[in-house]
């Protein structure tokens, strides 16, 4: 008597049972925008209005993730489908926040590039009523004051971040912190008006002086510094530092040649980072510094002109010739955004080559 043996079936793993082609979900996208565009166009034909590439974006956006979810669905599966549902839903918000920014960008470049000429960076104002001028005054103002808060803020939020770090224990280390925190979140307006009444209790009223606008943005840059110096010595790893202490060397010594090294780039990219943050603070500049159009080398007596304030006085107070005014100020804008752009850079250049990875 011979047994029949009934042929196995291979089970299909559900994880792999199906796979949608690689060009099916752009042709899926491409049906969806098709879609969408006829729709907004019977939406505007019937009401009226303009044709709207914004509402042909958001209606081939949804008509996209549910297509691709119900196709996926029918045959990869219910998880593969939820997958690729959640990454159109990311994919959408990163598209979605890259169109303020990019707009930003390139509305500034066009109608700063009127005035991006020589003389806008070799002249000031200084008796320019209509055309012509330029924004070099603002741009030594600028840099002269961020020098300065630079200098009072970089040595202050470092020795804080090293005091939390290494020495900070019980109330007073919390004390610290929590003012620290308070800090971040202060509207820049208040630090220019503290630093007015500041100098205004030694000056008297109406005291303008650019080394004021530098201890207002000091007030700004501080906490950045602060966290940032804080988190990158707390990366070093605790080895290093016990075996420096074992072999006999200072708590001191060590922090000075163990420490601060190992977390240099990091460091240096925090204090970049802050003077990006506070270069273009207009509020408090414009309280305690004030405005001219004159040159002033001297932080420690006279007004002083930055380049957020002069976009701002550009801008809200043009005379007979507006557009001329208006052009100073989206050029300065532009200025103000390739100065941030540069400091940005420049700390991810620190980073890279100063990082204990990349040796020395």
């Amino acid at each position: 008597m011979t047994a029949t043996i009934a042929p196995t079936r291979t089970a299909q793993n559900p994880l792999t049972a199906g796979q949608l082609p690689r060009w099916a979900p752009w042709a899926l996208l491409g049906v969806a925008v098709l879609i969408g565009a006829a729709v907004a166009g019977l939406i505007a034909g019937a009401s009226g209005t303009a044709f709207s590439l914004v509402t042909v974006a958001l209606l081939g956006f949804v008509l996209y993730l549910v297509a691709v979810t119900v196709v996926s669905q029918l045959i990869e599966g219910g998880r593969k489908a939820t997958d690729r549902l959640v990454t159109g839903l990311v994919v959408g918000a990163f598209l979605l926040a890259l169109v303020p920014l990019i707009s930003l960008v390139v509305t500034v470049a066009i109608n700063g590039a009127a005035r991006f000429d020589l003389e806008f960076f070799t002249y000031t104002m200084r008796n320019v009523v209509g055309e012509g001028g330029g924004v070099l005054h603002a741009i030594v103002g600028t840099v002269l004051v961020t020098i300065w808060a630079a200098i009072i803020s970089v040595p202050v939020g470092i020795f804080t971040a090293i005091y939390l770090v290494e020495y900070g224990k019980g109330s007073l280390s919390k004390a610290i912190t929590f003012f620290v925190d308070v800090m971040t979140g202060i509207p820049s307006i208040v630090a220019g008006l503290f630093a007015y009444a500041l100098f205004a209790l030694f000056a008297g009223e109406g005291v303008r002086s650019g080394f004021g606008g530098a201890v207002a943005l000091s007030l700004l840059m501080i906490p950045t510094v602060v966290r940032s110096t804080e988190e990158m010595l707390k990366l070093v790893p605790n080895d290093l530092r016990e075996a420096s202490l074992a072999l006999g060397v200072p708590k001191w010594l060590t922090i000075a040649k163990v420490v601060l090294p190992t977390a240099l780039a990091g460091i240096v990219t925090g204090v970049t980072l802050a003077i990006a943050r506070v270069i273009g603070e207009t509020a408090p500049l414009l309280i305690i510094a004030g405005f001219t159009t004159n040159m002033n080398y001297n932080v420690f007596d006279g007004r002083m002109m930055t380049l957020p304030v002069f976009a701002f006085n550009q801008y809200v107070s043009p005379g007979v010739q507006e557009q001329a005014y208006f052009d100073r100020a989206w050029s300065a804008a532009l200025v103000l955004i390739l100065i941030v752009m540069i400091l940005n850079i420049g700390a991810r250049v620190i980073a890279h080559f100063f990082a204990p990875k990349a040796g020395r």
